[in-house]
């Protein structure tokens, strides 16, 4: 699709949504979405770029057993199985396929949560329970964000990161499922004056829908705070773990005679994380200032075909920053300014253990000014100094980068508002990237120039956002199994010739009567090659087209019916595009029934027993291999009790 077709399907969302029957008009007016995307919470309708919101009542309703399965099921976002199963899934904003994690930046109650190496960023570990919200920035969100945030930015707020409201409260969750599932959950707020006290907890077990893929996860959370008009202040701490088994990827003839397999049944894994910080946030007058400290530690330990593979990881995080509300004439402006430092540091055990680091520095300065009419004009910057180290590589890599923004919106009716953004992003190859790559050819810088346009309505009943997109890469850094390595030419970490990623996205939420609503979002998008050898070359696992819609329905007092349908079209696992992961659809119903404190429900995934899989990397001869096979139907039963 080029230019001009992404421009028509555009059009094509705005004139379909404008079709929504006016018969509507005496359904229930939806509330105002408000975000913190913007480091602050601030209401959504002005802002200039597309930020989605899953919230914890669409987590319940879904029946979401994570955080990955509440963005695939709610937003229809595109997940890849994880090696590491328990779970765990790869997120791909915009397509960015294998190099999705590290083009995206996850945030957690303020403060990144993302690794800075290949090992993936473990959300199913965060008790579900514990979530208030998640927001979806889409698009670059590297000015307030940093580095590798390119594809979006998913923004995690649980309870007691809201800091609103605290009430005595508590509730617990058993469920039991297919494949000897079993999932407990509770979770408490206890409030007294002005102090408040949060504790979450979740333990899930199962033998899974494979051989050697039984996995126990359990994971438990606590944040103590104080607040009064204008200051909140508090300390959290969380941890997870996870034991699975790794039942290996499949050829397409193991997986056509039997998806259950295992190819490698010894295989093993262990992953324990554990989670500390304090945190400050005051109201002095027009300005709004907040802090975040913390620490991380990640311990993996691992059994592959007979080797072990295991790494410790420590990782510190503070964030400063400060926003000021002030009038200038008839205009409103709004200031935001901040510092972030991090550090990072893995040290990998054994006989070939190496010890790899990263550290950063970064300022960065937002401001958006309103005026009478609504006009919203916005700019920002940022500067970020990166060191990196690996004592597996001949060198590091030492870099000062550049991010910068600048955005308008404008509201054309009451309801209207039409934004458009252009900016740049960038990344440094990562230190599993550069210890890995041609003999002698140092990784260059990833930049990319963003642009973005959009439009949004509210109205009675319903919401509907469009966006068209479109970002230029260069000197993309992924791995290209065709590459001259440091053992031939077996594949080595590159800088690719020049990409694109570009598309249309579309939103809508509609009540359609008091107790039917409904939910779509849809993609259509592009990830290629602008030159090179693979010129014109779909990049890797990044499908074209996808959709999610959902439905609930609460036909009398105390029940509730959920469900969706998610389509996701086919893909290609290799560069050549010579084989292909075919399109997949799915779709899951929940029904619950709640009787004063008590909710009973009955959730059905996969419906229709559908034999698919989203997770493959290897072709030959155009034949896909290394296979991950999804789940077929599978049935959870569950009570929740609220005190």
């Amino acid at each position: 699709m080029n230019a001009t077709g992404i421009s028509r399907a555009a059009a094509l969302s705005l004139a379909l949504a404008a079709a929504f029957p006016s018969s509507f008009a005496q359904t229930p007016v939806l509330k105002e979405t408000v975000v913190t995307a913007t480091r602050f919470a601030e209401p959504a309708q002005s802002l200039p770029f597309g930020v989605s919101v899953v919230t914890a009542e669409d987590i319940q309703a879904s029946g979401a057993a994570n955080i990955n399965e509440a963005l695939m099921r709610v937003l229809g976002v595109v997940g890849r199985q994880d090696f590491y199963g328990g779970g765990e899934y790869n997120l791909d904003l915009r397509g960015f396929g294998a190099t999705a994690d590290n083009n995206q930046v996850v945030i957690v109650d303020g403060l990144r949560f993302s690794e800075a190496d290949l090992g993936g960023t473990r959300l199913a570990g965060i008790p579900i329970e514990s979530v208030e919200r998640i927001e979806v920035l889409r698009g670059s969100g590297a000015v307030l964000y940093g580095e590798g945030a390119t594809g979006g930015v998913i923004i995690i707020t649980t309870k007691a990161g809201t800091g609103k409201d605290r009430r005595n409260s508590a509730s617990v969750y058993a469920g039991a499922g297919t494949h000897r599932l079993r999932d407990l959950r509770a979770g408490a707020t206890v409030a007294a004056g002005n102090f408040s006290f949060d504790v979450s907890g979740q333990k899930r077990e199962g033998d899974n829908h494979r051989d050697n893929f039984r996995s126990e996860t359990d994971a438990a959370s606590v944040t103590g705070q104080w607040s009064n008009d204008w200051l909140r202040m508090g300390a959290r701490f969380a941890r997870d773990s996870l034991d699975t088994g790794l039942p290996g990827g499949l050829t397409t003839a193991q997986y056509q005679a039997n998806p259950r397999q295992t190819t490698t049944p010894n295989d093993k894994a262990h992953i324990r994380s554990e989670r500390s910080s304090v945190f400050a946030e005051a109201q002095l007058g027009s300005w709004q200032l907040a802090a975040d400290a913390g620490t991380r530690e990640k311990n993996l330990t691992s059994m592959n075909s007979g080797f072990p593979f295991d790494y410790d990881i420590d990782a510190s995080n503070y964030s400063l920053r400060a926003r000021n509300e002030a009038g200038i004439g008839g205009a409103k402006n709004l200031l935001v300014l901040g510092t972030d430092y991090a550090n990072w540091r893995r040290e990998v055990l054994g006989a070939f253990g190496s010890t790899a680091s990263q550290t950063s520095r970064a300022w960065y300065a937002k401001d958006d000014v309103t005026f009478a009419g609504g006009t919203r004009l916005s700019a920002g910057l940022r500067t970020e100094r990166i060191v990196k180290s690996s004592s597996a590589a001949p060198s590091g890599l030492a870099d000062r980068l550049n991010a910068w923004e600048v955005g308008a919106s404008h509201p054309v009716a009451a309801a209207v508002t039409v934004y458009g953004r252009a900016g740049r992003s960038f990344r440094l190859a990562n230190v599993d990237e550069f210890s890995f790559t041609t003999p002698s050819v140092a990784l260059k810088p990833q930049t990319s120039r963003d642009v973005e346009l959009g439009a949004r309505w509210a109205y009675t009943g319903g919401k509907l956002e469009a966006r068209l997109y479109r970002s230029l890469l260069d000197n993309e850094i992924g791995f290209d199994p065709n590459g001259l390595g440091p053992f031939g030419p077996f594949g080595a970490n590159v800088n690719f010739d020049p990409t694109r990623r570009q598309g249309v996205e579309l939103d809508a939420s509609q009540a359609l009567t008091r107790s039917v609503g409904l939910r779509v979002n849809a993609s259509v998008r592009q990830a290629t090659f602008r030159s090179g050898p693979y010129a014109g070359k779909d990049v890797p696992l990044v499908p074209g087209k996808t959709l999610s819609v959902r439905a609930d329905w609460a036909p009398a007092a105390g029940h509730r019916v959920t469900g969706g349908v998610n389509w996701v079209s086919s893909q290609h696992p290799d560069f050549n595009n010579a084989c292909t992961v075919p399109a997949y659809t799915t779709a899951d119903v929940r029904y619950a029934y709640q009787w004063q404190q008590v909710e009973l429900s009955l959730g059905i995934s996969n419906l229709f027993d559908k034999k698919y899989y989203t997770q493959a990397f290897r072709c030959s001869a155009g034949v896909t291999a290394s296979i991950y096979p999804e789940a077929g139907r599978a049935v959870t039963a569950a009570v929740r009790v609220r005190f």
